[in-house]
C-alpha cells in the first residue's frame, strides 16, 4: 500500500543524521504527529550497558511531572485496613483472592498491579500471566508496599515504570500530542533524570548512548543527550 501524502512529508522532514535539541525536538514531534487521534508520544534511550549482566540490569520507575496522558487502571491486592486504605486513595479495583481466578480465567482489565508484602504468596501465582506483561509488582518499582495509598496515588498521577531490554533499549510513553511542549519536554527529562540516578556501578563509557523521541504514527527524531539538563 502506498504511503500517505501527511506520512510521507512527516518522514522527509526531519533531517536523519541531526540531534536536535530537547526543545527543537519537541516541537518537531508535535508538528509531524499527522495521526487524526492524539498520538502518543514516546522516548526510546540506548544505554551503555549490557543487561545480560545482572551488575548491569537497569529497572525503576518515575512519577512524571505532567503525567502520561493516559487513564490508569490501577488493581492493588490487599486485606483488612488496607482495603479501605487503597479504595480511598482511589485504586480501580481491590481485592484478593477473587482476583486472582478472576485473572486465571483471563481478566486483564488493569494497567498497574499494586500488592502489600501479606498478599505476594497470592499473586506470585499469577507470575506466567502478569510478569510476560510486565504487571507482575515488585519492591524495586514500588508496587510492593505496606504504603497503599501513596503507589495508588503514584499510579494514577503518571508513574512510569521502565526496565531496559535486552538490546539495551529503555521505552517509555512521556505524554500527547495534546501536551505543551514545555510538558513533554518536562517529562522527558524526567524520564532521562531518572535513568542517569539508576545508572550501574559497573557500567563504562557513554551511558547516554542515543535518544529518540517520536509520535505513535511520526517519524523518530533524534535528541542530542547533552543537552537535556537532569542532576546527577
Amino acid at each position: 500500500m502506498k504511503p500517505g501524502r501527511k506520512r510521507t512529508a512527516a518522514v522527509q522532514k526531519p533531517n536523519s543524521n541531526q540531534r536536535y535539541n530537547l526543545a527543537e525536538a519537541v516541537s518537531l514531534v508535535k508538528e509531524l504527529a499527522f495521526a487524526n487521534f492524539d498520538e502518543s508520544v514516546d522516548v526510546a534511550v540506548r544505554l551503555g550497558v549490557d543487561p545480560k549482566h545482572a551488575d548491569q540490569m537497569v529497572r525503576g520507575a518515575v512519577v512524571l511531572p505532567h503525567g502520561t496522558g493516559k487513564t490508569n487502571r490501577v488493581l492493588v491486592f490487599a486485606k483488612g485496613e488496607k482495603v479501605a486504605e487503597a479504595e480511598e486513595a482511589g485504586a480501580d479495583y481491590v481485592g484478593a483472592d477473587d482476583f486472582v481466578t478472576k485473572i486465571n480465567e483471563g481478566w486483564l482489565e488493569f494497567d498497574t498491579v499494586i500488592a502489600t508484602p501479606d498478599m505476594m504468596g497470592q499473586v506470585g501465582r499469577l507470575g506466567r500471566v502478569l510478569g510476560p506483561r510486565g504487571l507482575m509488582p515488585n519492591p524495586k518499582v514500588g508496587t510492593v508496599t505496606f504504603d497503599v495509598s501513596k503507589a495508588v496515588r503514584e499510579a494514577k498521577a503518571g508513574k512510569v515504570e521502565f526496565r531496559v531490554e535486552k538490546a539495551g533499549i529503555v521505552h517509555a510513553q512521556v505524554g500527547k500530542k495534546s501536551f505543551g511542549k514545555s510538558e513533554l519536554a518536562g517529562n522527558v527529562r524526567s524520564l532521562v533524570g531518572a535513568l542517569v540516578k539508576a545508572k550501574p556501578a559497573a557500567a563504562k563509557g557513554t551511558y547516554l548512548r542515543s535518544i529518540t523521541l517520536s509520535s505513535t504514527m511520526g517519524p523518530g527524531i533524534k535528541v542530542d543527550p547533552g543537552t537535556i539538563d537532569v542532576e546527577a
